[in-house]
């Protein structure tokens, strides 16, 4: 396979060269090139030797003299330089297959690439992967690997992701480990299922691994109100997280006896299911799973509390409204509050949005939708603007989960609305407009 150019870049190393709109990539420095993984490794070289195939079957060579790190100035018709590939698995717990209907297009395909994990973060089952594609990873040491694991115990795994390669395909990690690679693992927990003994055994299957895996995030299974044809689940309630929370503290205190670190984590949703005051930012290290929910509240509060200390007390007459979902009014709601004492004049009106759209067991701020948002708020005092969650928007930081775009809320609401990233003096600085 061969990748094509979409369009180059002005000014750039390729236009210099003579690369051109249709160009076809057949090999750098005699590497085939098949997509996006294979052009950034071998583009790392100072000195390249680029095959390329133009109009009318000919065949030219470009070489290009360069610093290790500089771009070409290529441009793709897609990110990947192919498809995305499609996940293969039907996972019990699978969000996708709860979804309700008229959602965004996009929010309905399941991926599972292992390229979306070295590029954006991603979690792959490795059930996409065969034995070709593990050793490319390895080859280009693409690290760190992000995997969701579900449980080491392969009959299990088979029976929760509906694949029957779902048990041998754990191999993987034993291989990414011995290769150097670094690994970061989930554990999406279903009550009965996977926890409990199971729990256990997967964490300490996983620390034979280390220092290879360096987290371990155990998150609770999220479960909507369209899961019409679907197994049942039973959703966390006080006493089954707060047994979760006890086995990863026991399991933490015999790793932290033997390595001296900690390496996994619960979610910030079990803790306030448990009733349980979530840990300090230093417990969390490097923060490397918050895409998981994990220490996200404990790093806002951080955040917020320490630039709050170079505040000082003034008058600002300034009435606005934020908004969340229920699992992080309480943080939001006290921060708000504590922003309020400093700030005289300053009023901050924070509305818990409840979930209609998914359900009411869905409380996280990230799938709030504009609908709600929008039927919620209506009547209320909204003050001069409304501060969004960037977290309840897709990527580009424009449009909802249910395809309302920002601009239509705002029209909806008849106040401005202004998107703010997940990050705690960001946070303190809109709520004083500057």
């Amino acid at each position: 396979m061969s990748v094509k150019v979409y369009s180059v870049d002005k000014g750039s190393i390729a236009e210099k060269k003579g690369f051109k709109s249709g160009d076809i990539i057949l090999k750098i420095n005699g590497n085939e090139i098949n997509d996006v993984l294979d052009y950034r490794f071998y583009i790392n070289d100072k000195k390249l030797v680029i095959d390329i195939k133009r109009e009318k079957s000919l065949k030219n060579k470009i070489r290009i003299r360069k610093e290790e790190d500089e771009d070409l100035g290529l441009n793709f018709e897609t990110y990947l330089m192919d498809k995305q590939r499609h996940c293969k698995n039907k996972c019990m717990f699978c969000f996708i297959d709860q979804l309700p209907r008229g959602m965004r297009e996009s929010l309905y395909f399941k991926d599972d690439d292992s390229r979306l994990s070295f590029l954006f973060g991603n979690y792959i089952t490795l059930t996409n992967l065969n034995q070709h594609d593990v050793d490319r990873i390895i080859k280009m040491h693409i690290s760190p690997v992000n995997v969701s694991v579900h449980t080491m115990n392969p009959e299990l795994r088979v029976k929760m992701m509906g694949n029957p390669f779902a048990g041998e395909s754990l191999k993987y990690l034993k291989q990414f480990a011995d290769a150097g690679i670094k690994i970061n693992t989930q554990l999406v927990l279903c009550p009965g299922v996977n926890d409990g003994d199971e729990l256990d055994f997967s964490l300490s299957e996983l620390a034979k691994l280390y220092p290879a895996v360096q987290s371990i995030a155990a998150v609770p299974v999220g479960l909507t109100d369209h899961r019409e044809g679907l197994c049942e689940i039973n959703s966390y309630n006080k006493s089954t997280a707060n047994d979760v929370l006890s086995r990863i503290s026991v399991f933490n205190s015999h790793f932290m006896w033997y390595n001296k670190e900690i390496i996994a984590y619960a979610a910030d949703e079990f803790y306030l299911m448990a009733e349980k005051e979530i840990p300090d930012a230093d417990f969390y290290g490097e923060f490397l799973q918050l895409e998981n929910g994990v220490g996200m509240w404990a790093l806002l509060k951080s955040e917020f509390e320490d630039e709050l200390q170079n505040v000082e007390n003034r008058t600002l007459k300034r009435t606005i409204t934020t908004v969340t979902g229920e699992a992080a009014y309480p943080l939001i709601s006290s921060l708000a509050k504590q922003l309020e004492e400093k700030v005289d004049g300053l009023q901050i009106n924070v509305y818990k949005i409840i979930n209609k759209t998914f359900g009411e067991k869905i409380t996280v701020a990230g799938l709030i939708c504009g609908k709600d948002i929008a039927k919620q708020l209506s009547g209320k005092e909204l003050g001069s603007e409304i501060l969004i969650p960037s977290v309840s928007l897709r990527h580009e930081g424009d449009i909802f989960l249910d395809d309302v775009s920002v601009d239509e809320l705002s029209d909806k609401l008849g106040v401005n609305i202004k998107v703010i990233p997940n990050d705690g003096c960001e946070l303190l600085y809109a709520f004083l407009g500057e």
